[in-house]
């Protein structure tokens, strides 16, 4: 997957629940592209029907003993109705016979009774194999989404830097829906169609061959138009499907970013944008529609065709006493019998075909490149003092846009660190190589003499707890969303650390406390979440802390209160804090300047002031009286 991006793009926390629970609200900076939801995601490359099939029939496997036994209970009900039109051929013979004197009415009884019978056992049979087809198809439904769960879970962010949520969410849900569809309905009818296909051809070649080649005429016609049909259709479902993932995209883009587009009166460009997209996905519906929706009528005409025929040449024969009008009532059968799975033929293809294009997103996803296996590691860290090392870091997003040159520091253990510099610096890029969001492309980390890459991905993010200038919280009560993922928290452990971030007194004031649960009807303050997300990462307790602009959405009076609990938080303790207002972090142990993907300088608060470099530049500007 090509990453178009030079600095990573994805939402910090709402990446932290595609990848792993137990990962501590991971992310990478926020600054995505507007353009991220876009059609550009729709770019049309030729796909092959039968081998995206074919990767389908490989993942039914475990589910193909339940398909099977749904097909014979098809071909089994199948082959019982094509028995009855030979009762019925019997029936209208008797009637006709005697209708010159007098009917036997025990015959017709008991062929009646037998006919009764067979679409009896027929009804059962289709019966059966539908109910197992429905719950072999949900099955398969529900794997598939189980393993693009797990899949989600294996991907690197940059995958997420470049694709939109919507797309990902269309794949879940719209495209997994239409597999689900397509295997509960046309699969079955496929079979029962080419069943009654073929079983009706052989029975009017049984009965009368002259009728038999009458009827069949009369529907290659259908053959070579449904095939015609079938290729000129495919390329619309498949871009029928890409067009559905972008648009779905686009709304999940605007719509979490309304405010924004209310506030730039965007609303017009928005609309132009939607009714583009929107316009592409009506044109790939029409098209796949109206070519798949000539198959129906098509089919009907040729089976109504096929009925003049019998009954013309039947008729002639009849008038020379070759057949009886009991084998013309039962040709007219055989006729429908035949050109009836024309049109479910023409139906099952078409939900086949926008199955295939649905598939091949499904698989796509799920064939994307996965980050290294780790389960051969074993080491691991489990006391950690906290000393933590870069080793002439080299990094870029892209590999021909290096953002982190020459990055190498020593942090001592219990150190407050602050990583200072203008934006684009490389601050958060730091943050998510030491956390393993994205591995370096050259030089080591060290936490402990012992580098990172010798560890567990999850091992790494045990080590740490970050609070990010992103909150997140999903829906849950207040007390899920505080001990996310940690077990065995007492009660008094979430006061405490409510209370030192001065969220407690709020918390008691809704309506269950600590059992509210928070959705949309729960309105909480920018600073109130990110008060929150702080207590969450208190309560976390881990070795190694991470702090991202955390008090960006504070007011100033809540912010000297949270401001105390992060000193109690980072007290003995390896501390990272990336700030912008530079006057929350004068009290650090070491604080390093960045420009351009270097430390330009580095040392305390009152160190760097009087050497008066870019440091200072920084500081005493955010002091200076705007023009």
């Amino acid at each position: 997957m090509p990453d178009n991006k030079n600095t990573p793009a994805v939402n910090n926390e709402n990446v932290a629940v595609g990848i792993k629970k137990k990962e501590k609200l991971i992310g990478i900076d926020s600054k995505r592209p507007v353009t991220r939801g876009r059609s550009a995601m729709v770019t049309e490359k030729p796909k092959n029907f039968k081998e995206t099939w074919g990767k389908m029939i490989r993942y039914m496997r475990p589910e193909m003993p339940a398909v099977v036994i749904a097909m014979l209970c098809a071909l089994i009900g199948t082959v019982i109705a094509l028995v009855g039109p030979g009762q019925i051929q019997k029936i209208t013979d008797l009637i006709t016979e005697g209708i010159m004197g007098k009917i036997d009415l025990d015959a017709v009884s008991s062929t009646a009774a037998f006919l009764m019978t067979l679409y009896g056992i027929s009804w059962v049979m289709n019966f059966t194999q539908h109910f197992i087809m429905a719950t072999a198809s949900q099955r398969i439904s529900q794997r598939f989404r189980t393993d693009i769960t797990n899949k989600t879970n294996r991907m690197p962010l940059k995958y997420f830097d470049s694709t939109p949520f919507g797309d990902i969410l269309s794949r879940i849900t719209n495209d997994i829906d239409t597999i689900g569809m397509t295997l509960n309905l046309s699969i079955a009818q496929l079979i029962t169609s080419i069943a009654l296909f073929l079983g009706s051809a052989v029975m009017m070649f049984v009965t009368n061959y002259i009728l038999a080649f009458t009827a069949i005429g009369a529907s290659v016609l259908g053959f070579i138009l449904m095939s015609v049909i079938m290729s000129k259709s495919q390329k619309h479902f498949n871009r029928q499907q890409r067009h559905l993932g972008a648009i779905n995209g686009h709304v999940e883009e605007i719509y979490t970013g309304h405010n924004i587009v209310k506030a730039y009166n965007a609303e017009a460009t928005t609309k132009e944008e939607f009714s583009r997209i929107n316009r592409h996905l009506r044109d790939s519906v029409f098209k796949a529609t109206a070519l798949s929706g000539l198959m129906q009528p098509l089919m009907t005409f040729i089976g109504n065709l096929g009925f003049v025929a019998v009954f013309v040449v039947g008729a002639l024969l009849a008038r020379e006493n070759i057949i009886t009008y009991g084998v013309i009532i039962q040709f007219t059968i055989y006729v429908r019998l035949f050109t009836q799975p024309l049109s479910q033929l023409a139906q099952s293809m078409s939900s086949m075909q926008s199955t295939a294009a649905a598939a091949e997103r499904v698989f796509e996803y799920l064939e994307e490149d996965e980050l290294m296996d780790e389960s051969g590691k074993t080491r691991t860290l489990d006391n950690v003092r906290g000393d933590v090392r870069f080793e002439h870091v080299r990094f870029g997003y892209n590999p021909d846009r290096i953002i982190i040159k020459d990055f190498s520091a020593d942090i001592k253990a219990g150190q407050k660190v602050a990583i200072v510099g203008p934006t684009g610096a490389g601050k958060t890029t730091i943050v998510n190589l030491l956390m393993r969001f994205y591995e370096v492309n050259s030089g080591r980390i060290f936490i402990d003499d012992v580098p990172i890459d010798e560890l567990t991905r999850e091992n790494v993010h045990d080590l740490f707890c970050m609070v990010l200038q992103d909150t997140w919280l999903f829906e849950g009560t207040v007390r899920e969303n505080l001990v996310y993922s940690k077990e065995n928290v007492s009660d008094e452990e979430l006061k405490k650390a409510c209370k030192a971030v001065g969220i407690h007194h709020f918390i008691r004031t809704l309506p269950k406390g600590y059992d509210t649960v928070l959705d949309d009807k729960a309105t909480l303050s920018a600073g109130q979440k990110q008060q929150l997300t702080i207590a969450r990462a208190m309560i976390e307790n881990a070795p190694l802390l991470i702090l991202d602009e955390a008090t960006s959405s504070v007011d100033t009076r809540t912010e000297r209160i949270i401001q105390r609990a992060m000193d109690s938080l980072t007290e003995g303790r390896t501390s990272f804090v990336i700030a912008h207002r530079l006057s929350t972090i004068k009290n650090s142990d070491l604080i390093l300047v960045l420009k351009d993907g270097d430390i330009i300088a580095s040392g305390t608060h009152d160190e760097l002031l009087k050497e008066g470099g870019f440091y200072a530049e920084l500081y005493n500007s955010q002091f200076e009286p705007s023009a």
